[in-house]
């Protein structure tokens, strides 16, 4: 069987095994990872290299483990490390190679200084070391750990990551991270440069979204500010001095994905349902108490929408509990804080808080007085009323599919909002320091923090397009800014 030479077939040539990809997302990374590289051989020495060390680590240093997960987390009470195993492809190069339960906190030199682990290890191993496996515990004990962007990921082959603290890009051969990695995730990583080949020393094992660059460039803007008086940029030996405040940032950054987002209205209350049931004298007197909480709207307008009788009585009104203005986004006219639903002598009030709760039952009980019965309320998470709803589509419940919008509503709806998104431009953003992203982008790290978000913002809407979504022009933002799109591709 005549067999082709991989020699003759080109990277982006179809893969002669049949698969339908291209060579190089296919054979090519089992052959290169199975050829005597440079990259191979790193690879070896470094899993010799780590396992010595741990089995080193568990006869001379049984009881420090602990001591160092504490260290590495900044705190005395880390989640357990056996459940959070993941957590130690970046751990145990730390505790092997940089831990030392005798070093001070804060660093006064920016000489980097080998951990206890590998201190001890030397002394005893050393003269049987390879000269890789020496040059692999440089690498490990003196490159800082810092935060770089991806800027280009070739699945199975390599990354060109660009350090976000001290800039420079490098490029490195990685065939695992380089299949989940993608142009514009953030990644903190140590990087060897090794005489052949540059590669991932250790690599905390969460992608970090852009949006959190935001945080990176205030870290570098502060470490910037600490070395100004030297008249110099920061460097690689900054790094070092600065890994515990680095790690301090890696830390909150992890947290703050790995912690359920908290759901909050635009009172910055958490997100609970309340639906409350009440009787009334009559829906007149429900309707003339309860009207003027429709801020900006007068009777006559309410009583548009609402069921009367031939003499003018109410029966049935829709009244929207309104305030003016928001606290959060200034440009709001004012804020729809909840519904109240009257038919006959039935009273149903809706809101999403339970602040929002008391407040409206306490405005309805003082404006009906003896004419309104609390019946009864109904409290629901957002967690469990899309359970409900899962439910419901499971079973089969609710009736048929979401109706389809008409063409014309549905295109008026896209424009009121894409309107309101460009409005952004112009709103504080906590962010960016209270400024609004037309101030921010006058400044270089400015700039580079409303790239970031808009980056992030592009990734979390980018979702498949089918009936009844509706996709953002984000591209809209950066034109208005004048920042322009992404250099690298960062599609999905």
């Amino acid at each position: 069987m005549s067999v082709l030479s991989p020699g003759k077939i080109g990277r982006n040539d179809s893969c002669p095994c049949g698969s339908g990809k291209k060579y190089k997302h296919c054979c090519l990374i089992a052959q290169s990872a199975s050829e005597e590289s440079p990259w191979k051989r790193q690879l070896e020495a470094s899993d010799r290299l780590t396992d010595e060390m741990l089995r080193f680590s568990k006869r001379n240093f049984p009881d420090e483990l602990h001591d160092a997960w504490e260290d590495f987390n900044q705190t005395a009470f880390p989640a357990p490390y056996a459940k959070d195993v993941d957590e130690g492809q970046i751990f145990i190069p730390y505790f092997l190679f940089e831990w030392d339960s005798h070093r001070p906190v804060r660093r006064r030199g920016n000489q980097p200084r080998i951990g206890l682990v590998a201190r001890s290890f030397l002394q005893k191993a050393e003269r049987r070391l390879s000269e890789l496996e020496r040059l692999i515990l440089d690498q490990a004990t003196t490159q800082p750990v810092s935060f770089y962007e991806v800027i280009l990921s070739e699945p199975g082959e390599r990354l060109v990551l660009r350090d976000i603290l001290i800039g420079g890009e490098t490029e490195v051969v990685e065939r695992s991270a380089s299949q989940t990695l993608r142009a514009g995730d953030i990644c903190y990583v140590q990087i060897w440069r090794l005489p052949e080949v540059r590669t991932l020393g250790r690599l905390a094992p969460i992608p970090i979204p852009p949006g959190n660059k935001v945080e990176i460039i205030r870290l570098r803007a502060k470490l910037r500010k600490r070395i100004a008086k030297q008249n110099r940029e920061l460097t690689q030996r900054d790094l070092v001095r600065y890994a515990e405040e680095i790690r301090g940032l890696y830390l909150d950054i992890r947290d703050s994905l790995l912690t359920p987002p908290r759901l909050c209205n635009t009172d910055g209350d958490p997100l609970v349902f309340h639906t409350m049931t009440f009787r009334i004298g009559s829906a007149q007197a429900g309707f003339d108490a309860l009207a003027p909480l429709a801020w900006g709207r007068s009777k006559e307008e309410l009583l548009d929408s609402a069921e009367v009788d031939e003499d003018g009585t109410v029966r049935s009104a829709e009244i929207e509990w309104i305030k003016k203005g928001n606290r959060k986004f200034e440009t709001w006219d004012n804020t729809i804080l909840g519904r109240l639903k009257i038919s006959g002598r039935a009273l149903v009030a809706e809101v999403n808080s339970a602040a929002r709760a008391e407040r409206l039952r306490a405005e309805i009980d003082e404006r009906l007085g003896i004419l309104v019965v609390h019946q009864r309320t109904v409290r629901q998470t957002p967690e469990e009323m899309l359970k409900d709803r899962e439910q419901e589509r499971v079973t089969g419940s609710s009736e048929g599919c979401e109706p389809t919008l008409d063409p014309e509503l549905r295109a008026m709806v896209e424009t009121q909002i894409q309107e309101q998104l460009e409005r952004w431009i112009h709103q504080r953003i906590p962010a960016l320091g209270g400024r609004t992203p037309l101030e921010a982008v006058t400044d270089p790290d400015g700039r580079e923090m409303v790239e970031a978000l808009l980056l992030d913002w592009q990734r979390r809407t980018r979702t498949p397009k089918g009936p009844g979504t509706f996709h953002p022009d984000i591209d809209a933002l950066r034109r208005l800014l004048k920042v322009a799109p992404p250099s690298h591709d960062t599609t999905y």
